[in-house]
């Protein structure tokens, strides 16, 4: 059985100005999710900033979003690193602090070898007992998981479960899905990309555009799945220049201005991330306006 069915949303870490995890904010924004129908929370993937977290922040995080949570939805903890040891350190922990699921991340920079992948993924799955997702994003990490990497580490490793896909190769994608036959379970890592990915038997969305509009995002994934196809598309269509907005700088530079942009304060970034450019916001703000959200 999948971790989730539909649209999980990739959290964002509200911060203080000085810094410092908003924890209050960060109850708010789960709520804000569960409310809208969310099917997954994903605490401390890229969305998340997680790469400027320190591992106690990081895991406290995890922690405290499982614990607002209450089970009312799966939460997966982004837990991948290039350091092997670091990931199962931290995998361990996140089970241990009550997350249902793991997103990792292909090894970043050292650019290892597809054996080298096989050897880093399982060695952080024997670690742990909670299912896991591969996060294949070869335009972040510097490495592609090829098709035949995760389709055999789906059939071999009893729970590694599946994929966030976020190459937008769908040549690959396909492959992906004929080599796995079923074992792999796909969501899509591109929020542009939701009803194609479905249509190729995908469960659903890791979604940066569900910070913003959760119940839009589950709707798209709801209405395919029963079996209002043309619904489904309509409204992700009508989503595609939000979208863009969204990711018109780097992700999470836009969503954080969105959100703050709502009213909901999800604070500053951490360098390197700076602030949304002043063009850049008023397209977001336009975008959102048109979208209803604002």
């Amino acid at each position: 059985m999948a971790i989730f069915e539909g649209a999980g949303v990739a959290l964002v870490t509200p911060f203080k100005e000085n810094g410092e995890v908003n924890y209050e904010k960060l109850e708010e924004l789960v709520e804000f999710q569960i409310a809208g129908g969310t099917d997954s929370i994903i605490a401390c993937g890229t969305t998340g900033e997680a790469s400027t977290m320190t591992h106690e922040e990081h895991l406290e995080v995890v922690r405290f979003v499982c614990e607002v949570t209450k089970k009312r939805v799966p939460v997966i903890a982004g837990t991948g690193s290039n350091c092997t040891d670091t990931a199962v350190y931290l995998s361990k922990e996140a089970e241990r602090h009550g997350a249902e699921g793991l997103l990792l991340v292909s090894p970043y920079y050292n650019k290892a070898t597809q054996n080298g992948l096989k050897a880093h993924f399982k060695a952080v799955a024997d670690q742990v007992k909670i299912p896991i997702l591969l996060y294949n994003i070869p335009g972040r990490t510097g490495i592609n998981i090829a098709p035949e990497t995760i389709a055999d580490l789906c059939r071999s490793v009893s729970n590694i479960v599946g994929v966030k896909e976020a190459s937008g190769n769908f040549t690959a994608i396909a492959d992906l899905m004929n080599f796995s036959d079923g074992c792999a379970d796909v969501y899509s890592g591109n929020d542009d990309q939701i009803v194609p990915l479905l249509s190729l038997g995908g469960k659903g969305v890791i979604s940066v555009l569900s910070n913003i509009a959760p119940a839009q995002t589950h709707e798209i994934c709801e209405s395919y799945f029963k079996g209002d196809v043309k619904r489904s598309a309509s409204l992700q269509i009508a989503a595609i220049p939000l979208i863009n907005a969204l990711f018109c700088e780097v992700n999470p530079i836009p969503v954080k201005a969105a959100l703050n942009l709502m009213g909901m304060n999800a604070g500053p970034m951490r360098l390197p991330l700076t602030e949304m450019e002043p063009q850049n916001q008023e397209r977001l703000k336009k975008a959102m306006k048109e979208y209803g959200i604002l």
